[in-house]
């Protein structure tokens, strides 16, 4: 702080002012009023009133540099600028340092030094996905969005547009990089990859090269693009690929396993492939037990042969993981109430040779009886629902999924004679729930490995990690529907999402996986701090243990009561160093 002199016709007034800066424009601000002239000489006495200015502005630095509380004066009648905004989002800076700890400002700026343009792609993309993760929205309104965060962009929305071009003819490097990159901060499992994909729609009637019509998990009559997403076996993503939305989903595993495979530089003799029924090919299949890799994938028991299906549906026979002297049988299990309670949790197994035209391998068969239970419970459930709408009439189409309670409902078109007629009768399908009911209970899987069956039921279980970031993609960062028509813009965006997951992903795991989603998402997007001009950033969020938690995982605190302009200064120097 520094002395400040205000000469007039009438007096001299003397100050103390503090610099400030704020994205790189200077101000200052006054801080005390020492007095005029006459008041200063008064004051100094029998010293020259200079050499007294002097020294009184060295004892207040000297006092107020430790200064633990800063008073904040406020007018009730000044009325605040017009559009300025003094609420600012800091919970982006943990992810900023995620994306910063995996270099890939480096990244952006190879990419820049090789094209020559003059916007900063590092800048863009960075901001591109802080707003996915804080504020997930469209490409303008993400630009808007932006100048929420307590440091305020410089580029234009022209240049994000541009910056996309050029991410899109870098995807491979970029997710090469991340990779590698990430294996300095994280030990990467990539021993085990899972695999599996998905689609999004696009609020469009005209199909183009990329977006076409196909098949849509969401059941939307629109054109669709799909996306596979390959991820370790530790939940963090390694990669994913964008492919036309008519095309089917086998076609994209293989070209992908070998891409990351080569680029990666992964040790394929020890990768095992983890992936549902829907890639459970022939062509998968001998694809990954090349150079002794392996598979776990997961069988519909619907599309069994018949011999192995009267194998599966045999009551004797059955194991329990550990016990290698025992065989069960179900029925004598379930016809005895007290054996049922001893077993009720307990997962039983089967191990079925089976071959495809090029592999051999086991079909692993499980059952639990708690399993049972809970599919007779949800569709018992669905049934009632599909009982409920006859009664009402408040039928609109036939169920098109397993998990559509129409999908029991019957109906039949005819006259009191018998003849087809207009009028339509509608019943519950009891030959369809007596089907579904013969595999209530029921698992399988197909696999090439060996030994402990406890090691193949881990690998599976992880699955369910790779579908809730498709849930955490279309719901939590708003991936979809997709405002885009160019096939680079599109493929942008997806990859903006992409780095989304993975930094997300890096923060659960820092964070031991303590918190839900919503937990983690909810408390990002509402640290925001509020601006005393000239003071400092006061916190209007609500200190909790997961924002105690995030401070000292990441070593920087951002809940002072007001933290001073030289905190934030050392806060962006740590995180981008």
């Amino acid at each position: 702080m520094r002395l400040k002199i205000s000469k007039s016709k009438n007096t001299t007034l003397f100050y103390i002012i503090k610099d400030l800066t704020k994205n790189g424009k200077r101000s200052t601000k006054v801080v005390k009023r020492i007095g005029n002239l006459e008041e200063i000489k008064t004051m100094a006495g029998n010293i020259d009133y200079n050499i007294w200015l002097k020294n009184y502005i060295k004892d207040f630095n000297l006092e107020n540099d430790n200064k633990e509380t800063i008073l904040i004066k406020k007018s009730n009648r000044k009325i605040v600028e017009k559009d300025s905004n003094n609420n600012f989002n800091v919970g982006y800076l943990f992810i900023k340092k995620l994306y910063n700890d995996l270099k890939l400002d480096e990244i952006c700026n190879n990419i820049q030094n090789k094209y020559q343009f003059h916007f900063d792609l590092n800048e863009i993309l960075s901001y591109l996905v802080y707003a996915r993760i804080i504020y997930p929205s469209s490409k303008l309104e993400t630009f808007k969005q932006c100048q929420n965060f307590i440091e305020q962009p410089k580029f234009k929305l022209h240049d994000e547009y541009r910056a996309l071009s050029y991410i899109a003819k870098n995807i491979d490097y970029i997710q090469e990089n991340l990779f590698n990159n990430s294996k300095n901060i994280i030990n990467r499992n990539s021993k085990i990859i899972y695999y599996d994909c998905t689609n999004y729609f696009f609020e469009i009637d005209e199909e183009d090269d990329l977006r076409k019509y196909g098949i849509s998990k969401e059941h939307k009559p629109n054109p669709i693009v799909g996306m596979g997403l390959f991820m370790d076996g530790d939940g963090i993503p390694l990669s994913f690929n964008i492919y036309p939305g008519n095309q089917n989903e086998q076609k994209s595993l293989i070209p992908e396993e070998n891409k990351i495979i080569n680029n990666f530089k992964l040790d394929d003799s020890k990768i095992v492939l983890c992936t549902d029924a829907g890639l459970a090919s022939d062509e998968i299949k001998k694809f990954n037990v090349k150079d002794n890799r392996g598979f776990v994938i997961t069988q519909s028991l619907k599309k069994l042969k018949d011999e192995y299906k009267k194998e599966v549906f045999d009551k004797s026979n059955w194991r329990i993981a550990n016990d290698f002297k025992n065989f069960y049988n179900l029925d004598t299990i379930e016809q005895d109430s007290s054996l049922k309670e001893k077993y009720y949790d307990t997962l039983f197994y089967k191990i079925i040779q089976t071959e495809t035209k090029s592999v051999k391998q086991d079909l692993i068969v499980t059952f639990s009886f708690k399993y049972f239970d809970y599919n007779r419970n949800i569709r018992n459930s669905q049934i009632e629902r599909a009982r409920k709408s006859i009664e009402n009439n408040q039928i609109t189409r036939k169920g098109k999924n397993q998990n559509d309670y129409r999908r029991f409902i019957d109906s039949i078109n005819s006259t009191d004679n018998g003849e087809v007629a207009e009028n339509i009768t509608y019943s519950i399908n009891q030959d369809i729930i007596a089907e579904e009911e013969k595999y209530d209970g029921y698992y399988a899987l197909t696999t090439n490995l060996v030994g402990d069956v406890n090691e193949i039921f881990k690998v599976v279980k992880g699955r369910w990690e790779i579908e809730e970031s498709f849930r955490i993609m279309k719901s939590d960062f708003l991936a979809r529907p997709v405002n885009l028509s160019r096939e680079d813009r599109i493929k942008s965006h997806f990859l903006t999402c992409f780095i989304s997951l993975f930094l997300y992903r890096l923060l659960e795991k820092k964070l031991e996986y303590k918190y839900t989603t919503s937990q983690i998402l909810n408390t990002l997007r509402n640290m925001n701090v509020l601006e005393s001009k000239g003071d400092g950033y006061i916190p209007i969020y609500t200190r909790t243990d997961l924002t105690d938690e995030l401070h000292n995982v990441f070593n920087f605190r951002t809940d002072y009561e007001i933290n001073t302009y030289k905190n934030f200064k050392k806060i962006f120097e740590y995180i981008n160093n």
